[in-house]
């Protein structure tokens, strides 16, 4: 709910908010606004996303009863789900060959009423785009993969180039059309798709065919295992492809003509899809693939990567917000790829443009600031790993190599200096086995209540044990046999272990030992990673002239 008009307003609703009190899809509020000219006028907003004050809402929805019953909308797509259960495509595609008036086996006799019934006020296609935005709406909460979410929906279209008029548009996953044909809005656009599930082909084409979209034609079947448009070359070809699929076909399409790049691993199925797309792209086309963010640096893909980037292909990557993709919350990235515009030509972009939108809202701008983007020169994405993830180019090109490479070496130079003080002096002592006579458990101490368990740590619960002590004895090597099995297998359970007996000021002064020992071994862990740290950047510093040798 929103409350951004003036006071005396009061609570404005936007026409989703409207849909939900009512039990309805907001194509039937928009509906609602066409027919009946006593619905409220907006209140605030904008043209296309309009405000109602709350309390004429509430009022004109208890005058037309429309609050108190289930709405017509409702009622069908509920006999719908009584029907079909889970397989609502199949719902889908048969109310919509009823309404494009199909010949063909249609929907059970009370849905087919239901619809008659709805089509006396409602026109066909209101009907079908409502409920497909039901569609959408359950697919969407559920998490489920069947449809591409909104966010990505969104930055395909805001990545989308412009289309001259008479363009050709391909999807080869298409499922119920919903990014093509929100892609492809241009006058006289041709829109061809291609998916496997037939009856979201189905419904893809039925609904294209209501919205009155006569350039448009889908088929169905495995787009990699049987292409229906061999001899397609596309303007613009979207694809959100299905992910993490290893069963695409790859032994039997080992030869394919479509891996140019290269054979994809049977790993790898977001790259095989990719070279499909690719190969029907005319040249001076694009492609706009959806990608897990794990293909931009898998070392599988790394060869195809490579081609990509060698032949200029790759335009730019981008990583778009976590929460894009409402199926799962791991990273998406959007490929946008161009064909050159004749075979064999060098590369005519020598950078591929990395954009990171990772530290932005899901559902706020898609424009990138500033420091959100960087052009990459390609020789410099050609090494071992070809890694095409923004952020980590974003990383290297506004980092403070200066800053960062003095304060880790002030660090580590105050870390050596401090760690030889960490030593303690040590005398010789009774020799070896001097201590084992007059031992104790830990077990005894346990019961004695003289030790404690913090996590795995065991600790002094009395003043008469210094923990320190307690602690350095247990981690020596003696008690670490005595924690490991016959088998090799080593138990962190201290209570078989023994420590010497000792008086307290003994104990002490043991512990004053043990524990410069941890300190010193710390500090040793602490240069090791600083001493990493501090090299990689002074390495990635002088390849990328943020440093330089002193003269």
């Amino acid at each position: 709910m929103t409350d951004n008009a003036a006071p005396s307003a009061g609570p404005l609703v936007t026409g989703s908010e409207i849909a939900r009190m009512a039990g309805v899809t907001r194509a039937a509020v928009s509906n609602w606004r066409r027919r009946y000219d006593d619905f409220p006028a907006p209140a605030g907003g904008a043209a296309n996303s309009p405000l109602y004050a709350l309390t004429e809402v509430q009022a004109w929805l208890e005058k037309q009863r429309k609050g108190q019953e289930v709405s017509p909308e409702v009622e069908l797509w509920q006999s719908m789900r009584a029907a079909y259960g889970e397989q609502m495509l199949t719902g889908l595609a048969d109310v919509a060959g009823l309404l494009a008036g199909e010949d063909a086996p249609g929907p059970p006799d009370d849905v087919a009423a239901r619809v008659r019934e709805l089509t006396r006020t409602e026109a066909s296609v209101d009907v079908v785009n409502g409920l497909t935005e039901r569609f959408l709406d359950s697919a969407r909460r559920s998490g489920s993969d069947q449809v591409t979410p909104e966010r990505v929906l969104r930055a395909v279209c805001h990545f989308a180039p412009g289309l001259p008029d008479g363009a050709t548009v391909f999807d080869p996953a298409c499922g119920i059309g919903v990014l093509l044909l929100s892609v492809a809005v241009g006058t006289g656009t041709n829109c061809c798709g291609q998916e496997a599930d037939a009856d979201s082909a189905r419904f893809a084409q039925l609904r294209a065919d209501l919205l009155g979209r006569s350039g448009v034609r889908i088929v169905a079947e495995d787009s990699l295992r049987a292409d229906q448009w061999p001899d397609l070359k596309a303007d613009l070809v979207v694809c959100d492809p299905p992910a993490g699929v290893t069963e695409w076909g790859r032994e039997e399409l080992l030869l394919d003509a479509r891996w140019e790049l290269g054979t994809p691993s049977k790993a790898e199925g977001e790259l095989a899809w990719l070279q499909h797309a690719y190969a029907h792209t005319a040249p001076g086309g694009r492609v706009l693939m959806v990608m897990p963010a794990s293909v931009a640096y898998r070392k599988a893909g790394r060869r195809i990567r490579a081609e990509l980037v060698r032949r200029g292909i790759v335009d730019q990557v981008v990583a778009l917000p976590p929460g894009t993709a409402t199926s799962h919350a791991l990273p998406v990235h959007l490929w946008c790829l161009r064909r050159p515009e004749k075979t064999g030509t060098a590369a005519t972009n020598r950078a591929v443009r990395m954009i990171d939108l990772t530290d932005n809202s899901p559902d706020g701008s898609l424009e990138p600031r500033a420091d959100q983007v960087v052009d990459v020169p390609l020789i410099e994405l050609l090494d071992d790993t070809v890694d095409l993830t923004p952020g980590s180019h974003l990383r290297a090109r506004h980092r403070d190599y200066p800053g960062e490479y003095a304060a880790l070496r002030e660090e580590l130079v105050e870390q050596i200096r401090s760690l030889a003080a960490l030593v303690p002096e040590l005398a010789p002592g009774g020799g070896p086995g001097s201590l084992d006579g007059a031992t104790t458990s830990v077990a005894d101490l346990a019961r004695a209540g003289l030790v404690a368990y913090d996590g795995p740590e065991t600790v002094s619960a009395s003043d008469q044990l210094d923990t320190d002590y307690l602690q350095g004895f247990l981690r020596s090597s003696v008690n670490a046999r005595r924690s490991t099995s016959a088998s090799g297998t080593y138990r962190l359970d201290g209570r078989g272990s023994r420590i010497p007996r000792m008086g307290i000021d003994e104990q002490r002064r043991y512990g004053s030992a043990f524990r410069s020992l941890f300190a010193f071994e710390e500090g040793m862990r602490r240069v090791d990673e600083l001493s990493r740290q501090l090299a990689e950047i002074a390495r990635d510093g002088l390849a990328t002239g943020a440093l330089a040798p002193e003269k």
